[in-house]
């Protein structure tokens, strides 16, 4: 999928000017890894000291490598995953708490999974697998939320009676869209919602997804790892890496200037639809893999592969900082790497691709 600066200059920027509606604080989620039943090999960092603020109506993007925590961040939001440490408040109700504010908090939030055939029961009808979130709050009779639900993201209300394996993957991820929405959902987290579909049925996705936050003001966390798809649905864009939360900004300032050079490593990547500039550009080539969540590195987790990387990145953790009005990044060199690297984020005569 192609993203024209003008497309994202076109959207309207939402920029959180009230209390956030959706606010994530300093969380930290390790795991245990045992070998064996009783010996401990370790914790693995999945993610670390995350904190993030996302208004109403808003589409906050989270981008990153497989393995960032993108994933584990997404569950923690909805409440399949508690915590090790710090908060998770919707309307300033913290949702992990075991009160009835905060169970009444957790049904406003909602997750649209990336694989729609394992997330749907093979032996219940798409009617029955939407229908169960209200089930679960005790409505019996739910025909006619179902059919109108159906309605409201484009299938035919005769899919109710089918089974998955009976429709398309594209109508399969429709039937979780509504299954998420018919309990009325205040957020919604999408993990990797259209990766599994291809280029035009993303599209298809994607327009609908618009179009149900405008309709419904719903607010959307967006996880993927297709810069691209995360540019062309994002308010702001938040980059991850080995857990960590390395750039904040809105997708306007992402696309124009990324601060950080594993953001502009990501970027370097992402096809120019100009053959003559795709030709001549030089993408940069990340040497050396993830380092283990096992045993993060020290001081900033990604210099152990960054190509401007020096001394002082290996001793001192960078402080994620506001270098710019609502632009974060923790980097000790943010936006300072020279022209080679600058070149490489932003190749000439693009038309703003990105």
């Amino acid at each position: 999928m192609t993203v024209t600066g003008r497309d994202i200059a076109a959207r309207d920027e939402v920029r959180p000017t009230t209390p956030p509606f959706l606010a994530l604080s300093e969380v930290v989620k390790h795991f245990q890894v045992h070998r064996g039943l009783l010996a401990s090999v370790g914790l693995v960092h999945a993610v670390d000291n995350v904190s993030l603020e996302v208004a109403e109506g808003e589409t906050l993007g989270v981008v990153g490598e497989s393995g960032c925590g993108k994933s584990t961040l997404a569950r923690i939001i909805v409440g399949l995953h508690e915590p090790t440490s710090g908060t998770v408040e919707l309307e300033g109700v913290n949702i992990h708490e075991r009160t009835s504010q905060a169970k009444a908090a957790r049904r406003k939030l909602q997750m649209v999974f990336q694989d729609p055939t394992g997330s749907l029961s093979p032996r219940m009808t798409l009617g029955e697998s939407i229908a169960e979130p209200l089930r679960a709050m005790g409505v019996r009779h739910t025909d006619e939320q179902v059919r109108s639900i159906l309605e409201l993201v484009s299938l035919d209300t005769e899919y109710a009676s089918r089974l998955p394996h009976q429709v398309s993957g594209g109508q399969q991820q429709r039937a979780c869209i509504a299954r998420a929405l018919i309990a009325e959902a205040r957020v919604v987290v999408h993990d990797e919602a259209v990766s599994a579909l291809d280029v035009s049925l993303q599209a298809q996705v994607l327009n609908l997804l618009r179009d149900l936050q405008q309709r419904l003001h719903l607010t959307y966390v967006f996880i993927s790892h297709d810069l691209a798809t995360v540019q062309s649905i994002s308010s702001r864009i938040a980059v991850m890496y080995l857990g960590e939360v390395v750039e904040l900004a809105t997708a306007v300032d992402f696309h124009r200037q990324p601060l950080h050079p594993y953001s502009i490593s990501l970027r370097s990547a992402v096809p120019v639809p100009n053959p003559k500039v795709e030709r001549s550009r030089r993408r940069i080539i990340l040497r050396g893999d993830v380092p283990s969540p096992l045993n993060p590195p020290q001081g900033c987790r990604f210099h152990t592969r960054c190509p401007v990387a020096q001394p002082i990145c290996g001793e001192v953790v960078p402080p994620f900082v506001e270098h710019q009005p609502g632009h974060f990044a923790a980097c000790h060199f943010a936006g300072d790497f020279g022209p080679t690297l600058a070149r490489t984020a932003h190749p000439a005569d693009t038309g703003g691709n990105a």
